[in-house]
């Protein structure tokens, strides 16, 4: 009888190691450091999810304007509301990796393999994903993500940094999101709660005073 005991309770507690030492490297016990994991995460495509645009521009810390897609040219001197300011930014994974479109001319920025910012017509390349990143100043930053530790960055004039030449504390690759002009939403409009009737359990609007 004690010797079945025994070898039961070894048997669950092999067990145990096994169901917890996936959670062991994870949480970096074995060396892991927990924070590269995420970030590994978070570049994984997901080809599940659907796929989420968003239209905004970029302003640019440096030139103090705003990114622009002419086409297979790419600069940071548009105006509020320029039309090649507006960008379509698809975003398809649970993570932050994005692709950005120029509105007007349906053009992609991407990075090429020197580190060059170009517009490109198809986004299939993996020259064309960045992955958007919020820095401790509220910035945006957006690093390519076939070429890490490269970001999108311009001069005050306005041209773009190739991106070896960039680094994440440098203000040429800190950007700050607007709305288009027109486009900003409406917070002016109060929030409408709903209840759940018990008889028919149908919902009704209620005010959003009280």
């Amino acid at each position: 009888m004690w010797s079945l005991l025994s070898t039961l309770t070894v048997l669950c507690i092999q067990m145990l190691l096994v169901m917890c030492n996936p959670l062991q490297q994870v949480l970096g016990v074995d060396g892991v450091n927990f924070s590269v994991h995420v970030e590994n995460q978070t570049q994984v495509r997901d080809t599940m999810s659907r796929r989420h645009h968003r239209v905004y521009q970029l302003y640019s810390r440096t030139s103090g304007k705003h990114v622009q897609v002419l086409g297979r040219r790419i600069s940071a001197r548009g105006e509020d509301g320029d039309k090649y300011a507006q960008l379509v930014v698809e975003a398809d994974t649970f993570g932050s990796q994005v692709r950005i479109r120029g509105k007007e001319t349906n053009f992609y920025l991407c990075m090429n393999r020197r580190g060059k910012l170009v517009g490109k017509a198809s986004n299939r390349s993996d020259d064309c994903v960045f992955v958007e990143k919020v820095l401790e100043n509220h910035y945006t930053a957006l690093m390519s993500a076939r070429y890490a530790g490269w970001y999108v960055g311009f001069t005050k004039r306005g041209r773009p940094r190739r991106g070896p030449h960039t680094l994440p504390n440098q203000q040429d690759v800190h950007f700050m999101k607007r709305f288009p002009p027109g486009e900003q939403p409406d917070l002016t409009t109060p929030f409408r709660f709903t209840t759940v009737s018990k008889r028919g359990k149908k919902v009704r609007a209620t005010s959003g005073s009280g």
